[in-house]
């Protein structure tokens, strides 16, 4: 008898669309380490969806690995990240963040979701340098609870941050499946102008593997390829996840996919 597993949303492998993109691409020479064609143009299709011409985008392979090297390149040695507790960061990656000397600063949620009171929570209990000085607030759209920020919470936080010189951080590994949720209010471009940095997942959104890091504030991204190599993730065939979300993100395809999985859980949850 055939199972059909439901455990997770990476149990399968890709998008038809995406194999037939990665074969085409396949006998094609390019230059290495994210300085190929397809990477070129993967880039531009982001930045016109987003609306953001200078943002910095670089493509890596896993979410940890993600959140591990944009955190890592932030923060200074005496710096601290802010995460519900039940945070991507805090829960689900091996310590991490931690086995690179950075402390995670945690407060329950019952919701998964933070708030302005619970990030001042963190910042007034953290007043001197005897203590780790809080500097990313890391939020997660969907939570890792499956709940989603609106866009008055994502604004409310991302005005908090810049009032207090904080920098916002959003794991996007399910952005998709946020933004074309029945619930959501948030396009992705509001997302880019509310945010510092974040990542729209690819992996958990019909890619094969894949993740887009997109750095926008200015201040941030110095030296970023430095952080990447030192840290595995700068790709010698590059390319091999460019070709992904060139092809997702040229004729919406990301969003498609995006909003049939959605539909297809409210057919569980429906029974």
């Amino acid at each position: 008898m055939k199972k059909y597993l439901f455990f997770n949303d990476y149990s399968e492998g890709a998008h038809p669309d995406i194999l037939k993109a990665l074969e085409r691409t396949n006998k094609t020479q390019e230059m290495g380490y994210g300085e190929d064609f397809y990477t070129i143009e993967a880039k531009k299709v982001i930045r016109k969806a987003i609306n953001k011409d200078n943002a910095d985008i670089h493509f890596v392979s896993g979410g940890t690995q993600t959140n591990l090297v944009v955190l890592e390149s932030i923060l200074r040695p005496y710096e601290s990240v802010i995460s519900a507790t039940s945070g991507h960061i805090n829960i689900h990656e091996a310590g991490a963040i931690e086995g690179v000397g950075h402390k995670i600063n945690t407060v329950e949620s019952n919701d998964g979701k933070l708030t302005v009171s619970l990030i001042k929570k963190i910042i007034e209990a953290h007043s001197d340098e005897h203590m780790v000085k809080p500097k990313v607030v890391f939020i997660s759209q969907a939570t890792e609870l499956g709940t989603i920020y609106s866009k008055a919470e994502l604004r409310d936080i991302s005005e908090f941050c810049r009032k207090n010189n904080l920098y916002l951080y959003l794991d996007g590994a399910r952005l998709g499946s946020a933004l074309t949720s029945i619930q959501s209010d948030l396009t992705l471009e509001e997302v880019a102008k509310l945010v510092d940095v974040f990542y729209i997942g690819g992996t958990k959104n019909g890619a094969l593997l894949g993740e887009t890091i997109v750095i926008l504030n200015k201040n941030l991204g110095q030296d970023f390829r430095y952080y990447l190599k030192r840290r595995g993730a700068l790709l010698a065939k590059g390319r091999s996840i460019s070709v992904q979300f060139l092809e997702l993100f040229k004729n919406n395809l990301y969003f498609e996919l995006a909003r049939h999985a959605n539909q297809m859980a409210e057919r569980l949850t429906d029974g």
